[in-house]
């Protein structure tokens, strides 16, 4: 099992998707530290300019960002889930200021959750499939499938091999969104901020956010709490993948059905969801960083136990139909 693996491993290395995604990573990561940089250089001069003052303080800052939220829950004409939305983050904010927490100032490990949460919805899973969508499908591509089907192995070890790289492969791949998203964004911010205090622990009680049970931890815990949370999702969708992969014969095809999947599923959330199946898709489940905060309930009733058994369902289901399929599957291809 253990060279069955290695070999799946190094067939993964080979084909250089591994390259391909840390240049995405590179690219888009850079792009949004400059982007936050920007905009945080920007509201300094703005504040400068309006108050006279050239000794930045952020508690001034954001205040007035509270003055603003509370302006526009206000209005009547915004609809219901938006002013709920307004008044979470006016609980936070609000929270934020009474302990003296900064919520202004970019940092490094910030950054690094907030990619990550950004991310988990889209376009980490997109990475994801881009690494797994080929693992058994690409076989087919390759007419090598039959040779590995008729090998003097028992198929289940051959499958049990692949998914075995894939998750190490998927560790990986979060290990180095995790990474190059501290390094790159320290380069941009010129501060670590590991040991910064951030709360965590809020939740949702019928469309109000309940800190009683909020707790203080560092940046650096709540990093390792952000990523662990995404590569349990990202195992996830790894699983998912690793099925569309043995049902169809195409990469193509497979990339194709779970990208249009994952973004799918994001407008099915968005314009359904009043719906109460909607809760049990798995993409409506995918953001479980956002829990951390209490920002993210997007059907109600839904909670990080939820969304955690929900996802391990899917995954599960999905391991399970993949055995199967391939233990079924024809020789003669």
């Amino acid at each position: 099992m253990i060279k069955l693996t290695q070999n799946e491993i190094l067939k993964i290395l080979l084909k250089k998707k591994l390259f391909l995604i840390l240049l995405l990573l590179l690219i888009f990561v850079s792009l949004f530290s400059y982007g936050q940089q920007f905009a945080y250089e920007r509201t300094v001069q703005q504040f400068e300019a309006e108050t006279g003052e050239m000794d930045f303080d952020w508690r001034v800052l954001a205040s007035q960002r509270l003055e603003d939220l509370e302006s526009r829950s206000d209005n009547e004409f915004i609809p219901e889930g938006v002013r709920a939305s307004f008044d979470r983050e006016i609980q936070q904010l609000s929270y934020f200021i009474d302990n003296d927490i900064n919520p202004i100032t970019p940092t490094a490990f910030g950054f690094n959750a907030e990619f990550a949460e950004q991310g988990i919805g889209l376009f980490i899973p997109l990475l994801v499939v881009i690494l797994a969508a080929d693992l058994v499908s690409g076989e087919f591509s390759k007419k090598t499938a039959k040779m590995l089907l008729t090998r003097a192995v028992p198929r289940w070890k051959i499958l049990l091999s692949k998914y075995l790289a894939l998750l190490m492969m998927t560790t990986l791949l979060i290990f180095m969104v995790a990474v190059l998203s501290t390094l790159v964004s320290f380069l941009f911010f010129g501060e670590l901020g590991a040991g910064e205090p951030v709360i965590t622990g809020f939740s949702v009680f019928e469309g109000t956010l309940v800190s009683d049970s909020t707790i203080l931890i560092s940046r650096f815990q709540f990093s390792v709490l952000v990523y662990s949370l995404v590569w349990f999702v990202s195992v996830i969708i790894a699983s998912i993948t690793l099925l569309v992969s043995v049902a169809v014969e195409s990469s193509s095809s497979a990339i194709g059905i779970l990208m249009a999947s994952i973004i799918g599923g994001q407008f099915l959330q968005f314009f359904l969801a009043d719906w109460e199946l909607v809760k049990y898709f798995f993409v409506t489940n995918l953001d479980l960083p956002s829990y951390l905060t209490g920002s993210y309930q997007p059907v109600e009733g839904m909670n990080l136990s939820f969304s955690i058994l929900t996802l391990a369902a899917w995954g599960g289901l999905s391991l399970l139909i993949s055995f199967i399929l391939f233990n079924r599957r024809d020789v003669l291809v």
